[in-house]
């Protein structure tokens, strides 16, 4: 089974929790026990799990990345959005993530996000469910 996920981001950079809209498809896919790939096609933005519990920890990460790699940092790359695309490599574009039950084989505090880093823009996150439907 194959879905797309669209997104509107609202911020320059910001970590939106997708975890409930991932279970979705999940769910709606009848696959009980198997894999699930996320692709964002993006090269300036990215996926990532993480805590989905305390939003201090999303503040935090953003924080930190954006004063790791800077907005502005006499870069080369004409658009002006060079941080972005390096923060898009370092996060990665890509999530691999279990299915057993038809549920989402995700630690206690983990969450799915997607990573905006050059917003806001319309963007998708691909979702592909391979596995069977038997228990």
């Amino acid at each position: 089974m194959f879905e797309t996920i669209n997104l509107r981001t609202g911020n320059r950079t910001e970590l939106i929790n997708i975890t409930r809209e991932i279970s979705e498809v999940v769910e709606k896919s009848g696959i009980r026990n198997g894999i699930v790939t996320l692709f964002v096609p993006h090269t300036t933005a990215g996926i990532t799990i993480n805590e989905n519990t305390d939003p201090d920890v999303i503040i935090d990460i953003l924080k930190e990345i954006n004063k790791l790699i800077p907005f502005e940092d006499s870069y080369k790359h004409l658009e002006g959005n060079s941080a972005a695309h390096i923060k898009s490599s370092l996060f990665g574009v890509s999530e691999t993530i279990m299915v057993a039950n038809n549920e989402l084989l995700l630690g206690t505090w983990q969450g799915i996000f997607f990573c905006e880093f050059d917003g806001p823009r319309n963007r998708k996150v691909y979702v592909k469910i391979m596995g069977d439907s038997e228990a």
